[in-house]
């Protein structure tokens, strides 16, 4: 039987996705400067701006570190804040039905912690109209642009509206209706309110 051991290659990966989990974990950070970040602290940052692309972890492995270390240091409390979080998420994707309000990030994926914001990604012929929507509603909201895609680039970027709502951080992404449509996103990365009502469901229900 062979055993095959981890390169180096593969064991910085895991060190820097660990750190960036801590990061995410217990600053909040986002996992595009959290990644960053560690690489600098474990690499130095002259290193950092030189290293190969197969050095750095992906999300996938950053969200599964911010999972382990949920389990190992607030095993007690997260399951609370993260269904409380999806409460939360729930009742804000009811008022926003007009929008096909769709359910993104950690508070999907399950790895929310103490400074998780809540991810929405809207669908809509017409952005004004959230912004209406809101202005209606009394909340203060800021704007801001992301290209839509590295890979799509030169497409017009997302215009995202961010706010507070119930004490939480909210970010509205708003799309037209076709990308809703022409998305390669699964159901496990996006979930509607049906989906996400399910989530709920399930965790109440492990819970008796």
């Amino acid at each position: 039987m062979d055993i095959h051991y981890p390169t180096d290659a593969a064991l910085l990966r895991s060190e820097i996705a660990a750190a960036a989990a801590r990061m995410i974990a217990q600053d909040g950070a986002d996992y595009a400067s959290a990644k960053r970040r560690a690489a600098e602290q474990i690499l130095g940052r002259s290193k950092t701006r030189k290293v190969r692309g197969e050095i750095l972890p992906d999300n996938a492995q950053i969200e599964e570190e911010v999972r382990i270390y949920h389990a190992l240091f607030s095993g007690d409390s997260q399951p609370a804040r993260l269904l409380h979080l999806r409460q939360i998420a729930q009742r804000l994707m009811q008022d926003l039905a007009p929008f096909n309000p769709h359910l993104t990030g950690a508070v999907l994926n399950g790895s929310a912690g103490e400074h998780s914001d809540l991810h929405l990604q809207l669908f809509t012929d017409n952005p004004k109209d959230v912004a209406l929507f809101l202005l209606n509603k009394d909340v203060s909201f800021e704007v801001s642009e992301a290209p839509r895609s590295q890979h799509r680039p030169a497409r017009d970027p997302v215009e995202t509206l961010s706010f507070l709502w119930h004490n939480e951080g909210v970010h509205l992404a708003i799309y037209g209706p076709d990308d809703l449509r022409g998305s390669n996103k699964s159901k496990s990365e996006r979930a509607n309110l049906a989906a996400l009502q399910a989530l709920i469901a399930e965790s109440q229900s492990d819970e008796t």
